[in-house]
């Protein structure tokens, strides 16, 4: 795709946008504009880059500099409402800026030089886009002239995340800097939210231009529908007041659009059961007595079979994606869908849809809610309050709760350490996670009450994620505390930021569930690999040795994080797990890591094996739940 073919989100060609969005030339900007009374008179590109981050409501900037968009730099010293905070890889940036956005709801920044600096933005650009998150990556690129030449540090980085952002911008001349850093955060904010990359060349970051804002807007296409149809609306309605089993499946989508509280008026108004996926814990109370759990391969028995045995499911804000669905052919194979998200796109993709509904969540719940309400005018159906269904669904997490053993040895197991951090965390923590087995006891035992305090890496599953992600939602929020659960493995991918956070006064709190091991591959090699532990040993050097240490030692993360600048602290056994978590959590003045070594033998349950049917679903090492009617072994 050549970069005049591609189009933003309205539809409108990139290079119609404006003639100064997207230019072919090389050249320097054009000085011959003059001042207008709005403008506020001549200033470099760069100067324009920093006032246009400051007026598009930017605060915090996560980046490195580097040759290319060194010139950036300079002004962003005389700024006094940007904050730069500067990592030490550009994951860092990435995850940071997405931490930052999770946390608040408002766009997150990165910032990147040209070639590697820019590529080391590809997976947290294609994180934030697999979980729509609100990103602006602005990186620099070598000068005009030479784009194409294969110059020092020159990528096609717009060409390169073509597919893993909402739109890319290339950026060669000065004046064209602050309608487009405007157009990205709207892009990146708006409808379904995702990363917007802004590539900006050098020569026009020295150029002088004529700044004015704000910028003139060329009145874009028809944008998202964000009000549902009324008919589709009452449809939904109507299948809700007949359904005898249904389930409210909610995504992501709901918090996003900040659409919880008529989550919970539709849910106590239908009384059917509620599933929140792992991108929407928190969405709904973990503990309303409506709640069956977290569905999908790793989610509770009652979530799990809910969704098996509904006769309605009404999706809200979710995507019916592989980790929820299963064997996509024998999902849910007697329910019909009423399916609503603000992305037409999503709608029938996985699971084909009964009722259509294109809308912002917050939009259509509310819809739902008076349509449910006429329809009980009318009827006394949804009065009955499923008593037939809760006694099934009640039966299911009565018989299969969540639970795990605990070694009689006074070993720590994970689950247990990652519980007690979340009882004894300050109110309103936000926990991030890494990706594993600890990311999955996490969402089953941390308390998930309210939105935003979960903050995770769901549709890429990046390891590495918690620790840069915690580094930014703490920054965007500093009077709260933070956690960051992450697996031995995981922790050693970004761990540099903790340098970060020690010299930018970024207090975080970092629980390493030290098994030594991959974790979730080493139980995927357990179940399906006869035990042979291939590649997934973090201490290899210590196998066979009588007596020594569990967990990975190597490195000793306690005195990896004394050198990068943080309280360490180590716990090995259960007597002492509250009086360190309690310990940890009075430090404040700069960030602590909790070396926690538990028994590297436990798995995840429950768990549907992938590609299977949710049917097989597996609440031990070959124990399958019995139902008594015939579905199971």
């Amino acid at each position: 795709m050549s970069m005049t073919e591609q189009v933003s989100e309205s539809g409108i060609p990139l290079g119609a946008l404006s003639d100064t969005t997207l230019s072919d030339t090389a050249g320097s900007a054009s000085t011959s504009v003059e001042p207008t009374a709005d403008s506020v008179g001549y200033l470099t590109g760069a100067q324009a880059l920093v006032r246009s981050l400051e007026e598009s409501g930017a605060e915090i900037l996560f980046g490195i500099p580097g040759g290319a968009i060194l010139p950036a730099y300079d002004p962003m010293m005389d700024s006094t409402r940007l904050r730069h905070v500067l990592v030490r890889h550009e994951q860092g940036a990435g995850h940071a800026a997405t931490g930052y956005a999770q946390a608040t709801g408002r766009v997150g920044v990165c910032i990147a030089t040209s070639g590697p600096g820019a590529t080391n933005l590809v997976t947290p650009l294609m994180d934030a886009a697999m979980d729509s998150v609100p990103v602006v990556a602005i990186t620099g690129q070598v000068a005009s002239h030479l784009i194409g030449t294969d110059a020092f540090q020159e990528a096609d980085i717009v060409g390169i995340t073509v597919p893993i952002t909402k739109h890319g911008f290339l950026v060669t001349r000065a004046e064209d800097i602050p309608h487009t850093i405007a157009e990205a955060f709207r892009l990146a904010s708006s409808g379904r939210p995702g990363p917007v990359l802004v590539d900006i060349t050098k020569n026009a970051l020295q150029s002088d231009t004529v700044f004015s804002w704000p910028p003139k807007q060329i009145a874009p296409a028809d944008g998202p529908a964000t009000r549902p149809h009324g008919k589709q609306i009452r449809e939904a309605a109507r299948l809700i007041a007949e359904a005898e089993r249904p389930v409210l499946y909610v995504g992501g989508g709901v918090l996003k659009a900040r659409a919880t509280a008529e989550l919970k008026a539709l849910a106590e108004l239908t009384k059917a059961p509620v599933t929140t996926t792992l991108m929407a814990l928190g969405a709904f109370p973990g503990s309303h007595p409506q709640h069956v759990g977290m569905p999908g391969m790793h989610g509770s028995v009652a979530a799990v079979t809910a969704l098996q045995r509904a006769d309605l499911i009404v999706a809200l804000g979710a995507r019916f994606d592989d980790r929820v669905t299963g064997d996509v052919d024998s999902f849910a194979p007697r329910a019909k869908v009423v399916h609503a998200d603000i992305d037409p796109a999503e709608i029938g993709k996985n699971r084909a849809a009964d009722v259509s509904i294109v809308g912002d969540a917050r939009e259509v719940i509310s819809a739902l809610v008076r349509a449910v309400r006429n329809e009980d005018a009318n009827g006394p159906a949804a009065a009955r309050g499923y008593a037939d269904w809760w006694q099934e669904l009640d039966h299911w997490r009565t018989t299969y709760p969540l639970g795990y053993d605990v070694p009689d040895d006074g070993r720590l197991a994970p689950q247990q350490v990652i519980r007690r951090i979340g009882e004894l965390a300050p109110h309103d923590t936000i926990f991030t996670s890494g990706v594993g087995q600890h990311q999955m006891w996490a969402a089953h035992y941390l308390p998930h009450e309210k939105p935003g305090t979960w903050l995770n890496s769901g549709g890429a599953g990046t390891m590495g994620y918690a620790v840069p992600a915690a580094m930014g939602a703490k920054a965007a929020q500093p009077g709260r505390t933070v956690w960051a659960i992450d697996g031995d493995g995981c922790f050693q991918m970004t761990n540099q930021e903790l340098t970060t956070c020690a010299l930018n006064n970024i207090p975080i709190k970092v629980a390493v569930i030290n098994n030594g091991a991959l974790g979730m591959v080493r139980q995927l090699q357990s179940m399906f690999y006869d035990d042979r532990y291939s590649g997934s040993t973090l201490h290899s050097a210590q196998e066979g040795i009588e007596g020594a240490p569990a967990g990975t030692r190597v490195p000793d993360f306690v005195k990896l994080a004394e050198a990068l600048g943080c309280a360490a602290l180590r716990c090995e056994s259960a007597e002492d797990l509250d009086g360190v978590i309690e310990a940890a959590n009075a430090i404040d003045d700069r960030p602590v890591v909790v070396d926690f070594i538990v028994e590297e033998n436990a798995m995840v349950w429950p768990m549907v094996p992938a590609g299977a049917s949710n049917d097989d679903i597996l609440t031990a090492l070959n124990l399958r739940p019995s139902f008594g009617d015939g579905a199971d072994d």
